[in-house]
């Protein structure tokens, strides 16, 4: 006897459904757009930042028209008028015969590094050949590094931010998870009130308790270090990271300690090689907030360092410098995301199993 053929169900595409892609298209696009554009904006000569309308994808080339200059009247007279390409139009930029200044232009505000004396001789041919129009291959990371060059100290800061992110998820993991264990793990007086009040620290704002931070730094002589400010850092990190992982740990079954224990090893081996592993993915998510909060504040690390400043400051310099050089602090801005996606990207199948997800592809 022949089955009954499954009719396929066809979803009606209600007017709710439309007004639910769209918005969420609309959403998309607000986040994508503007973050296509400053993508733009950091891989952009100082020519192409000042035109109007902006292209949304970035150029990898640029085009000149170059003609010769002469007066007969005027002994040894010559210059090489330029004029730069600017959406469909050729508009003048400069005149000159200096391979010196010629260079420098093309560099600072084309982003085209090549030497002088072949521009020059380049433009030397539009004697004979008339005007001519050349194509010059921009260098892509050329205000990656102009805003090293630019910037006070950049390699350094960008060091100093690397390793106080490194020492607040040190500083907020280890006390954090071993306070989480003692909470989670032994009974005593005021157990609950402390595990609730762990979360009022992450309730005033970090740049409250900076300025008389910076009184103690001073009194220890800490001021102006990168260990004085990832103890800032790591002081709401380790109360939030107490409160996760003392969840995590209370969800462990304590026989598998005893277990061990039974077997012979230590209480700091079994918590080492036992629990810890277990409570792994909060320790992960802990230490991602650990690292936000270091690599990317700039208000603390204004009020307490000085000579040891961190990227995500330089940065703010840049773009408060009121220089109109606004390509090189939108390329400082793409070198301080990379490491968070880096470092988020490494966590985020630690972090997926919190939620129940085994491996995540």
């Amino acid at each position: 006897m022949k089955q009954p053929a499954l009719k396929k169900v066809k979803k009606k595409l209600t007017p709710l459904n439309v007004l639910i892609v769209l918005f969420m298209i609309g959403v998309v696009s607000m986040i994508v757009v503007p973050l296509l554009y400053f993508i733009t904006v950091a891989f952009s000569s100082a020519t192409e930042v000042t035109q109007f309308p902006s292209s949304i994808f970035p150029k990898f080339t640029v085009q000149v028209k170059v003609s010769y200059i002469s007066d007969e009247t005027a002994e040894n007279y010559t210059k090489f008028r330029v004029l730069v390409k600017q959406g469909d139009e050729f508009k003048p930029a400069f005149s000159s015969r200096n391979a010196d200044e010629i260079e420098d232009y093309f560099e600072k505000y084309l982003s085209v590094t090549k030497d002088g004396d072949e521009l020059l001789a380049d433009f030397e041919t539009t004697k004979t050949e008339g005007e001519k129009v050349f194509t010059y291959r921009k260098n892509m990371f050329y205000n990656f590094k102009a805003f090293f060059n630019i910037t006070e100290n950049g390699v350094k800061s960008l060091v100093n931010s690397v390793l106080v992110a490194l020492l607040t998820i040190l500083i907020s993991v280890t006390l954090g998870s071993l306070s989480g264990y003692a909470i989670a793990r032994y009974r005593f007086k005021a157990r609950d009130k402390i595990n609730m009040g762990l979360l009022f620290v992450r309730m005033f704002p970090i740049v409250a308790i900076s300025l008389p931070m910076a009184v103690l730094l001073m009194r220890f002589q800490l001021y102006d270090t990168l260990i004085g400010l990832a103890i800032m850092y790591s002081i709401p990190n380790i109360a939030l990271t107490s409160w996760i992982t003392s969840g995590i740990f209370s969800g462990i079954n304590p026989e598998l300690e005893e277990a061990s224990c039974v077997f012979g090893a230590s209480k700091f081996t079994t918590f080492m090689r036992i629990t810890l592993p277990m409570a792994f993915p909060a320790i992960a998510a802990s230490s991602m907030y650990a690292f936000s909060t270091a690599w990317n504040d700039t208000i603390t690390a204004l009020i307490l360092t000085d000579n040891n400043s961190t990227l995500a400051l330089a940065v703010y310099k840049a773009i408060g410098a009121g220089s109109g050089d606004i390509q090189f602090a939108a390329a400082g801005s793409i070198i301080l995301i990379l490491p968070a996606l880096v470092y988020t990207f490494v966590m985020r199948k630690y972090i997926g199993q919190m939620w129940g997800a085994s491996t995540v592809k």
